[in-house]
């Protein structure tokens, strides 16, 4: 999950491989798929590369907390930036989307370990830095079968296979290390403007809990459903060059995540069912100022998270629900 990442893969993942085609030709779009595919042309069909920075606050992180005067306790927060690179690109058969967060924590959340062979726990004054990137992909069956058969005029424009990754590393506490794979189908409903578009995956995840001694730092988590749900409404009644665009997850209670002893599990509670959401109202600034379009935007946007990455809030352990802004500045370079 850029005019942000999470944009782009709406971009990429919703498309089927004709459709990504009419969105970058306006000519074919009321053209039969196969005939929107140009036969002797360009290996890709549509291609865009961007690189962004956004600025989002307040963030929060799971169990990173705060003791009030009372004695109860509430999620500290902090700021992130975040440097993004992203292509989306389509071909005859299907689309590639990669993306690449590198993101910068204030020092409320610092960078550190708790590596006690180390000689002890060591913490930095300056935030932690967390890599994060994706890729999805779609393989077309209109394309693959070279028939119509999985369009619904007027209910769905493409069916697709989808399929991709995620992976991240971060220099906290936590040391994460996550690891997952998807796979599934991809639908592309047929609506008057922009996208709506819905894929429905097998989840599966791995990662480190840094908290955790020996082979138990490795997590292995159960395999479950997980939704994507991507859109892009084109805001043509403002007059300017207005974009809604945005896109909710939803993964489905994914279990302990436990390694080789039973023994952690009061350090790897269930996890919950994790919901992450993004709105964004993205313009199109080149196009606004020098009638350039998709080369420059900027935009602002929304972000509610319940149960970061899977995790449940209880009386003792908060930082789980995150409602945080954001705005930012995209460059098409290619």
């Amino acid at each position: 999950m850029i005019v942000i990442a999470r944009i782009l893969l709406a971009v990429a993942v919703s498309l089927g491989s004709a459709g990504a085609a009419r969105a970058a030709d306006p000519a074919a779009r009321d053209r039969p798929p196969e005939e929107g595919v140009v036969k002797d042309g360009p290996f890709f069909l549509f291609a865009d590369t961007q690189v962004s920075y956004r600025y989002q606050f307040p963030t929060v992180a799971p169990g990173v907390q705060i003791q009030r005067p009372d004695g109860s306790l509430r999620s500290r927060e902090a700021p992130k930036q975040i440097l993004n690179i992203s292509h989306a690109d389509a071909w005859a058969y299907g689309t590639n989307f990669f993306s690449l967060d590198i993101l910068k924590s204030g020092s409320q959340f610092p960078a550190g370990t708790t590596n006690t062979q180390s000689g002890g726990p060591s913490f930095a004054e300056y935030g932690n830095t967390e890599a994060y990137g994706l890729y999805r992909g779609t393989l077309s069956l209109n394309a693959l079968t070279g028939t119509k058969a999985f369009t619904l005029p007027g209910l769905v424009k493409e069916v697709s296979l989808a399929f991709g990754f995620d992976a991240n590393s971060q220099n906290d506490a936590f040391g994460s290390k996550k690891r997952d794979i998807v796979g599934g189908l991809n639908f592309a409903f047929d609506v008057p403007a922009g996208f709506l578009n819905l894929s429905v995956h097998a989840y599966k995840e791995w990662n480190r809990n840094g908290f955790n001694t020996g082979p138990d730092r490795d997590q292995s988590f159960n395999t479950v459903p997980e939704f994507e749900i991507v859109y892009s409404v084109p805001l043509t009644f403002s007059g300017l060059p207005l974009t809604l665009a945005g896109f909710n997850t939803i993964v489905l209670p994914k279990g302990r995540g436990i390694g080789g002893n039973l023994g952690a599990y009061a350090f790897n509670p269930p996890r919950g069912l994790e919901f992450l959401s993004r709105t964004n109202l993205v313009l199109d600034l080149g196009k606004l100022v020098y009638d350039q379009p998709n080369k420059v935007d900027v935009f602002v946007g929304f972000q509610y998270w319940l149960n970061k990455f899977g995790n449940r809030e209880t009386a003792t352990f908060k930082g789980t629900e995150e409602k945080s802004f954001l705005a930012g500045i995209a460059f098409h370079i290619f």
